[in-house]
């Protein structure tokens, strides 16, 4: 029986902001979901979630430059480089990123755009239901989301019946 090779994860860093730069790697062309603003004013309330991956700029004779471009999270480094120019985040600020150096940036980019999956409408509600009642047992507000939906940022205890976690269904067969 042949031995299972086993997986080994490329190392992570935190390198400074103004060490990043975008990616023309990037798949991401069309601006659709969360604005950068709202995605900003994310990062600035509950730090950044999710790492980027990046991949060292070489020069011509193949040698590290020290910069590092971003090919998968490409809104994120946008957010971050909206809360420097506000002046919010230092442009020396390290930046927690993995870094890749095999294989092909356009697939890390389309990698991290394809397999992720959407939440289903029934754990959203639920996750919401939740931070509605711990809120509530800390005698504070609702917490603040860019996606919280209006039923819930009102206060209601439920959402409208008609759109509570309703799925379109397939008409005719």
């Amino acid at each position: 029986m042949a031995a299972t090779q086993k997986i080994v994860l490329n190392p992570s860093r935190d390198i400074p902001f103004n060490k990043l730069v975008l990616s023309q790697s990037n798949v991401r062309r069309v601006k659709a979901g969360v604005s950068i603003e709202a995605l900003a004013e994310s990062i600035a309330r509950r730090s950044l979630l999710q790492s980027l991956s990046v991949r060292p700029v070489l020069d011509a004779e193949g040698n590290e430059t020290g910069t590092f471009e971003v090919p998968a999270g490409g809104r994120r480094f946008r957010a971050l480089e909206l809360l420097v120019r506000q002046k919010r985040l230092a442009k020396t600020a390290p930046i927690p990123c993995i870094v890749k150096t095999d294989g092909l940036a356009e697939e890390d980019s389309l990698a991290e755009n394809t397999d992720r999956e959407a939440l289903h409408p029934l754990d959203q509600f639920r996750a919401f239901q939740t931070l509605r009642t711990k809120a509530r047992a800390r005698r504070r507000s609702p917490p603040r989301s860019a996606s919280l939906p209006r039923w819930c940022a009102s206060g209601s205890s439920s959402p409208p019946p008609a759109r509570c976690c309703s799925t379109p269904m397939p008409r005719g067969r």
